[in-house]
C-alpha cells in the first residue's frame, strides 16, 4: 500500500527515478530549459529547487551534498557559478514550468520547465506590464460626476448653435422671400405702365 509515501513513482523503481531526475537535473542546468511531460517536469521542480537553494551559499559542503543528487562534476560548477550568480536575490520559485500541448504518439501531455532569471524575454515583457492600475473605491462617482458635467455643458452648447442656425435661416428665408415679392410687385407695375402708353398710341 501507498501509505505516506509523497510524490508521483511516475511509473519507475526508485532508482531508476533517482536516475532520470539526476540526468534531468543536469540537463537543466546546463540548457536552462527543457521540454518534458507535464509530471516530470513538476518532479524535477521540487527536485532541484533545493539544490538551487543550497547554491546560493558556496561552500565545500554544499557542493558536495548537491553533487550526491546531480552526480555531474560540470553541472555543478555551473549550478554554483552562472546559476547561482544569476538567482543570487530570488527567495525561491527558481523554475517556472509552462504546459506546451498533448505529445502526438500517446496524448501525453507535455511542458517546458526552465529557469526564471535566464529567459530575458519573458522577463522583459513582465517588467513592461508588471505596473497595474490602483483606483480607489470612491473615486467611481467623483469620475462619473466629472465626465457627465462636461458632457452636458457640450450638449447645452450644441443645442444653442442648432438654435441659432435655425433662426438664422429662417431670418435669411424670409428676406429673400420679401426681396422676391418686390421685384415681381415692380415687374407687374412695369408691364402695366407699357400697355397703357400702347393703348393709348393704339386710340391716337
Amino acid at each position: 500500500m501507498n501509505h505516506g509515501h509523497k510524490g508521483n513513482h511516475l511509473g519507475r523503481t526508485k532508482e531508476h527515478r533517482r536516475a532520470l531526475m539526476r540526468n534531468l537535473s543536469a540537463q537543466l542546468i546546463e540548457h536552462k530549459r527543457i521540454f518534458t511531460t507535464l509530471a516530470k517536469a513538476k518532479a524535477l521542480r521540487s527536485y532541484i529547487e533545493p539544490l538551487v537553494t543550497r547554491a546560493k551559499n558556496n561552500t565545500t559542503h554544499n557542493r558536495r551534498v548537491v553533487f550526491r543528487y546531480v552526480q555531474d562534476k560540470a553541472a555543478v560548477t555551473e549550478l554554483f557559478g552562472t546559476i547561482a550568480a544569476e538567482v543570487g536575490d530570488r527567495p525561491g520559485g527558481y523554475v517556472r514550468v509552462i504546459r506546451t500541448g498533448f505529445r502526438k504518439g500517446d496524448g501525453a501531455e507535455m511542458a517546458m520547465i526552465e529557469f526564471v532569471d535566464f529567459n530575458k524575454e519573458y522577463s522583459a515583457k513582465e517588467e513592461k506590464g508588471g505596473g497595474r492600475r490602483r483606483r480607489r473605491r470612491g473615486g467611481k462617482g467623483k469620475g462619473k460626476a466629472a465626465t457627465a458635467a462636461p458632457a452636458a455643458e457640450t450638449a447645452t452648447e450644441a443645442a444653442e448653435e442648432a438654435a441659432e442656425e435655425a433662426t438664422e435661416a429662417t431670418e435669411e428665408t424670409a428676406t429673400e422671400v420679401a426681396e422676391t415679392a418686390e421685384e415681381t410687385t415692380t415687374e407687374e407695375a412695369s408691364e402695366a405702365d407699357e400697355a397703357s402708353e400702347e393703348s393709348k398710341e393704339e386710340d391716337k
